[in-house]
């Protein structure tokens, strides 16, 4: 069981924001199903949540129970003042912001849901985990605990087209970009997306967490097929070994194809073998050994091998893991 509490708020009497509703409806709506539509995450949004009581009470309901993974989403203002780090809620005033991250974080950690993750699209976001000596103590992140934020503790969040400029780029990495080659998208690959495309004179993600293994948050489907990487074992009977090809391997060395041709010939065996690797070339599993190109390497009977991550791959499908 997987649920995700997803908060927008925009309607803010004295500083009103523009873009954290729409942001809650599209991380809602991308969480709701993996990639291949079968369903994900059973969301509740909530927009433009009226009072520090009502986001409170919504977040107890969150963390509440044993569900496998329990989500927590916000979008909109934050404020950290000398006692603390705040989600701030439209009925905000000058000593009463919103609700704390001590109290988050503190809901977060009691929870008995196996992952708690905690993203949140706010200024001064990343205080969160953070020691202040002066006010609240938020770095006792319990095991299962992840936090990822749209800036640290010093920074504010950005808003561009309609979107937070955070949440612009989760959404890219929930949709694809953060997954790895099985398909599954990580918290860590999604920090690693975010990390890699905002520059060192920018808002900066913060990423903090307690896990013994990262969960996947949703699923789309491999740029190449699992059970073509199952077979990686088949071909490489270990980690360190070369796979001797030749023009056999190659489909277009033919009788039936138009140019110049060499012995051996094609051959149906070879070439399914052979389209596999190039799949597993396209995706940095497999180099092709003194010619740059696999064509090149098949035609001048030279070998292929496994990249460092195409060694790793090979371990996890020896080991079964995948």
């Amino acid at each position: 069981m997987r649920k995700a509490l997803i908060v927008g708020i925009d309607n803010y009497t004295q500083c009103p924001l523009h873009g954290c509703c729409n942001d809650a409806d599209a991380v809602a709506q991308v969480l709701e199903t993996n990639g291949d539509g079968s369903p994900n995450f059973s969301v509740k949004i909530a927009k433009d949540v009226c009072s520090k009581a009502k986001l409170r009470g919504l977040i107890e309901d969150c963390f509440s129970g044993d569900a496998d993974i329990a989500l927590l989403y916000y979008s909109g203002h934050g404020h950290i003042d000398s006692v603390g780090g705040y989600l701030v809620t439209p009925d905000f005033t000058k000593h009463d912001y919103g609700v704390s991250l001590q109290d988050v974080l503190t809901i977060a950690n009691a929870s008995h849901c196996k992952d708690k993750i905690i993203m949140l699209d706010s200024c001064f976001s990343g205080f969160m985990g953070s020691i202040n000596t002066e006010g609240q103590n938020t770095a006792v992140i319990n095991e299962g605990v992840t936090i990822l934020t749209a800036s640290r503790s010093s920074e504010t969040s950005v808003e561009v087209n309609g979107h937070g400029l955070f949440t612009s780029l989760l959404l890219e990495a929930l949709s694809g970009g953060a997954a790895d080659i099985t398909g599954h998208i990580t918290p860590g690959g999604i920090y690693a997306y975010i990390d890699k495309a905002l520059g060192p004179w920018e808002q900066r993600p913060v990423f903090k967490t307690n896990v013994n293994r990262f969960t996947s948050l949703r699923n789309v489907i491999p740029q190449v097929d699992i059970s073509i990487i199952r077979k990686i074992c088949t071909y490489f009977p270990s980690e360190s070994s070369e796979l001797a090809i030749d023009p056999s391997f190659e489909p277009t060395n033919s009788p039936d194809v138009t140019h110049e041709v060499v012995q051996p010939y094609a051959n149906a065996t070879n070439t399914k073998i052979f389209s596999d690797l190039q799949k597993l070339e396209g995706i940095g599993l497999v180099v092709p050994i003194g010619e740059d190109h696999m064509y090149f390497a098949a035609m001048n009977s030279k070998s292929c091998a496994l990249t460092s991550i195409g060694k790793q791959y090979w371990r996890l499908v020896h080991n079964k893991l995948i």
